[in-house]
């Protein structure tokens, strides 16, 4: 089992939502946190939320260096990463052929190769020390399409396909992974989302109210501290996760009797 204490935690997207919600809970664990973002001012503005002892680095996780080199940098003042979180992301909702090519692009870059790079970054050392854990942010949509998100929800069924594949290649030698699906969460990212969903997306979620995003937070670090692979939020979601992985478990359990053999 993971133990958060005494971890040294790197979130990216660390500077609002989900990401700071998080690097607040972990802190609370009692782990070494630093936080990533591309925005300095909001990474200064988080950083001095969280208080003295938070490492931070400005970075875009769309730029494979620049995040290296922040990371790099995180570890020499921190030391090694021991559990990461990619929770830096975004959503550019809208009518599917209204989309330009380009927010298909931008949606992959952000969502889905962001992850990557940060997960490629810190996995060498992992897998050298046999240990480490890989919270990787999926998305309720990436569990199920959903109307307006034509561009999004690819995005995030990649990032849960990482983390399976991630699962099967790195669990038995000693890393773990976590694909985390957050429903609608009161973030600054989904108020901007509000502001171009079509109203057919407006209506099918009528009646729901987003969740905090301390709740995600909450949801993320019981995940960590028992290893989860799949982490949902609310009943609902973890519901819909366990059905998408029905032939999961028994098909897992071959594979790691095949690697045994």
């Amino acid at each position: 089992m993971t133990r958060i204490a005494g971890a040294h935690v790197v979130v990216t997207g660390g500077s609002q939502g989900i990401g700071l919600a998080t690097a607040h809970a972990c802190l609370s664990r009692g782990a070494r946190v630093s936080i990533v973002a591309r925005d300095p001012d909001g990474l200064t503005h988080a950083q001095r939320q969280l208080g003295a002892g938070v490492a931070a680095a400005a970075a875009d996780v769309t730029d494979a260096t620049a995040l290296q080199d922040a990371l790099e940098g995180l570890a020499r003042v921190q030391g090694t990463c021991d559990v990461l979180v990619t929770a830096a992301g975004g959503a550019e909702p809208g009518y599917f052929l209204d989309l330009e090519a380009q927010v298909f692009r931008r949606q992959m870059e952000l969502n889905y190769l962001g992850t990557l790079h940060a997960v490629r970054t810190v996995l060498p050392g992992m897998e050298e020390r046999r240990r480490g854990h890989l919270v990787l942010l999926s998305s309720l949509s990436g569990l199920l399409g959903a109307f307006g998100y034509g561009a999004y929800t690819p995005t995030k069924f990649a990032v849960r396909g990482l983390g399976e594949a991630l699962h099967g290649e790195f669990h038995h030698r000693g890393i773990v992974t976590s694909i985390v699906y957050p429903p609608d969460t009161d973030t600054p990212g989904f108020r901007r989302e509000n502001l171009t969903k079509p109203q057919e997306t407006v209506r099918i979620a009528a009646g729901t109210t987003p969740v905090p995003a301390r709740r995600v937070a909450a949801a993320i670090v019981r995940g960590i501290e028992r290893d989860r692979l799949h982490v949902g939020v609310e009943w609902q979601t973890r519901l819909i996760a366990r059905l998408a992985d029905l032939p999961g478990p028994p098909v897992r359990a071959v594979m790691r009797r095949r690697l045994q053999a």
